[in-house]
């Protein structure tokens, strides 16, 4: 056997495009930027809520966690925005759900944590600007005057379900995480490799 027939076989390396973008193997930097960027937000969203239901609203960690609570909601829905279109971008190149019963629960699952979380943060910011309370997001962009009056049908979608849908999707992420570790962990897959692998081209 000559040497060259005993080399392993290398991996092309991935170009400075193929990175960025989605493919059926892995998704790409912009994807899981999007992905790990929300990820942290919505710790930094729920451990507030945790601590307003467990220590009460008026404590120091309640306020430092949850006082910009508004502001980080809507980032997370900027977020999601970008995220639906990068999805959609990249429709025909990202990694696919699988076939069969589990491929579709999957999916489903997918498709009702964005639908969360847009809809949570819009209900809040609906609310937010009817009820015409002062209000600059990050203390830079001014979004309400606070000089008119208050909206009643803006303000009582997100008063009725804002928080339980907000739970819900809590409730969701974590379903989402203990998949990861079933598939990781049990099936043995290369599903948690799609946003943690290495940038295969």
């Amino acid at each position: 056997m000559s040497p060259m027939s005993e080399r392993p076989a290398m991996h092309p390396l991935p170009t400075a495009a193929s990175v960025w973008r989605d493919t059926p193997q892995r998704f790409g930097l912009i994807s899981r930027g999007l992905h790990w960027a929300m990820a942290l937000l919505l710790v930094w969203q729920f451990a507030g809520m945790v601590a307003k239901v467990t220590l009460g609203k008026d404590a120091a960690l309640t306020s430092v966690l949850a006082g910009a609570h508004a502001h980080v909601g809507l980032l997370l829905l900027v977020l999601a925005v970008l995220r639906c279109l990068w999805g959609w971008a990249n429709k025909g190149r990202r990694p696919r759900h699988g076939a069969g019963v589990m491929g579709a629960a999957a999916g489903l699952g997918h498709l009702a944590l964005y639908a969360l979380m847009l809809v949570v943060p819009f209900l809040a910011m609906l609310r937010m600007l009817g009820n015409n309370r002062p209000f600059s997001w990050f203390g830079v962009i001014p979004l309400n005057d606070g000089l008119g009056e208050k909206v009643e049908w803006m303000v009582a979608p997100a008063s009725a379900v804002h928080g339980l849908l907000g739970w819900a999707l809590l409730a969701l992420i974590i379903g989402h995480m203990l998949m990861v570790l079933v598939h990781r962990y049990l099936w043995k897959d290369d599903v948690a490799q799609r946003m943690l692998g290495r940038m295969q081209p």
